[in-house]
């Protein structure tokens, strides 16, 4: 295209290749194009993070019952389903969803145990995957095809494997179904919103995200809070976040799994569990409410945050996210910006309708320099934006625009400091060291930093500056992460299998000696991963010996410090 009166010249790609012609198939230059290069090398990375995941799942074939397990392993045996709910509902903490998820692996006994790990890592990394396309197609947006396997692998990758104690986080599947799994589950109801293009779809999406309300309010407390903080965040900021036509069924969106959440999470509070449940931390501490317990939550989500920020494996979801917005790209007849020049040196974005997946780029000046959007009328009757330069330097933003970082920010830090006061309580000071209760926003951390990644490689890849440079620096930071994470887990893999050939031994030793009539026996804790075992803080602890004693069917266990006999 020829320069015209204005000072335009011929779109180009940020890598400054010239645009198809209008209703032309795009040329091997085109990142939407059909160009195996981006598919093959996202793919590839991917492979990464996928055998990182592959060796933590084979690893899991060592894990054996330990902790709270314990306790659930007899009662399900013995008892069933009806066992299960009426020790969680009326007993212990009234969590439904909790005791039906629990029936689910610990009815297989062992076998359950060695296989929650895997199948709950590919629950996660489907619903992920699952996410990160709808999300793209939702925003006419295309990706080579390993891009979101990319980013679904490195985020499940960090969100399991980068946590301080990943044994918990992934292995162990009393806290997995309660603090890992269910902010996933939460995420998993977003899916038939991103999907749904009628009015049936739509309805279905209502009833779903009711549904998954409803089963975290009752599965965890926690991850409830975070359901509520993120959908009310939506709702606040939905009038300058989400487009005028999808508004008010966002909000019906919101204002629904709100509703089912709020449901889920009264009928778990008036449970007679979660009654015992709070007159027991009552005798221990203050209430929930009170002030030097809501002072002290500040101090230990203060230093939660620390140790997160300071986790530098949390990176990988930030490259993972910097690879996305690099190499997504609108698709045929989207919205895309066409940045042009103008006088006096300042920057026009004029955002036009895409042609198979190009962008196009104008380059213009404006006064002043500073970026404002304006709305105007593109071609064919488009909606368009363009920006200019607003006096004094200031940014104006139309509705529509991605929410601020900065309201991400503070969704995580509302969240998470509310999830520290609701788990103080039972924890005191003790909630900072166990981190299995973090996870219910560190999703959410994970997530805001794969957004955060996104809007970095988005903005470089306007500004067309370094764009492969900067793709290569996200695919080395997605290796080094990788890398740094399979120590540790080598490591622990290895302390699993030796704690595996342990308990298996003292296990056929317990059985042989209960079939032979003994009614008490020794036991010899085999604690892994800051499990809880019986007679632990030097046998001064016998919780949850009990439980032992109900699983081999003695009266009672005794402490011993060396292994049964060969």
């Amino acid at each position: 295209m020829a320069a015209d009166g204005q000072g335009t010249t011929a779109p180009r790609q940020p890598d400054g290749s010239a645009l198809p012609s209008p209703g032309k198939s795009p040329g091997k230059g085109s990142p939407g194009s059909g160009r195996p290069w981006p598919t093959v090398g996202t793919a590839s990375l991917a492979l990464l993070p996928l055998t990182l995941l592959g060796a933590a799942c084979w690893w899991a074939r060592w894990v054996r019952p330990s902790g709270d397990d314990w306790c659930f392993l007899p009662v399900v045996r013995d008892d069933g389903l009806p066992g299960m709910v009426g020790k969680f509902y009326v007993k212990d903490n009234g969590r439904i969803a909790n005791a039906l998820l629990v029936w689910v692996y610990a009815r297989f006994d062992v076998a359950g145990h060695q296989w929650f790990a895997p199948v709950s890592g590919v629950l996660v990394l489907a619903v992920l995957w699952a996410v990160t396309a709808s999300a793209l197609d939702r925003a006419r947006l295309t990706a080579p095809r390993g891009v979101p396997l990319l980013v679904a692998s490195m985020v499940t990758a960090v969100f399991l494997l980068a946590s301080p104690n990943t044994y918990k986080t992934f292995y162990w599947p009393a806290a997995s179904v309660s603090h890992t799994l269910a902010p996933v589950l939460a995420c998993a109801a977003a899916i038939p919103l991103l999907r749904a293009r009628s009015r049936s779809g739509r309805t279905v999406a209502l009833a779903v995200v009711f549904t998954a309300g409803t089963v975290v309010g009752t599965l965890s407390e926690e991850t409830s809070v975070v359901v509520v903080v993120v959908l009310s965040a939506v709702l606040l900021l939905s009038r300058r976040a989400i487009a005028a036509p999808a508004r008010a069924y966002a909000r019906a969106w919101c204002l629904t799994g709100v509703a089912g959440t709020v449901i889920g999470a009264l009928v778990l509070v008036t449970s007679p569990g979660s009654r015992n449940r709070r007159e027991r931390y009552a005798e221990r501490g203050p209430s929930l409410f009170a002030p030097e317990s809501l002072i002290d939550s500040l101090g230990a989500f203060a230093r939660i945050t620390a140790h997160l920020l300071t986790t530098w494996q949390y990176l990988g979801a930030v490259a993972a996210g910097v690879l996305l917005g690099l190499f997504a790209t609108a698709s045929h007849g989207a919205a895309v910006f066409r940045r042009t020049t103008a006088p006096h040196g300042g920057t026009v974005f004029r955002r036009t309708t895409a042609s198979h997946g190009a962008i196009a780029s104008r380059r213009t000046t404006a006064p002043h320099g500073a970026a404002v959007f304006r709305r105007t009328t593109a071609s064919h009757g488009a909606t368009a934006l363009r920006r200019t330069t607003a006096p004094h330097g200031r940014a104006a933003l139309p509705a529509g625009r991605p929410v601020p970082v900065r309201a991400g920010v503070l969704v995580f830090l509302v969240a998470g400091y509310l999830c520290t006061v609701v788990a103080y309580p039972a924890f005191g000071s003790g909630v900072v060291n166990s981190t299995r209760l973090w996870n219910d926003y560190v999703f959410l951390y994970v997530v805001l930093l794969v957004g955060l990644g996104a809007l970095l490689g988005h903005t470089v890849r306007l500004r067309e500056r370094r764009v492969g440079a900067v793709r290569a620096a996200g695919a080395a930071v997605c290796g080094i992460v990788c890398v740094a994470l399979a120590f540790p887990l080598a490591q622990l893999g290895d302390a699993i299998r030796v704690r595996a050939g342990e308990w298996d031994h003292q296990d056929r030793w317990l059985r042989a000696q209960a079939a032979r009539g003994a009614r008490v026996l020794p036991y010899r804790p085999t604690p892994v991963g800051g499990m809880t075992e019986p007679f632990g803080h030097r046998g001064h602890r016998s919780w949850p010996a009990h439980c032992v004693a109900d699983y081999y069917r003695l009266e009672r266990i005794t402490h011993s410090t060396t292994p049964p006999p060969r």
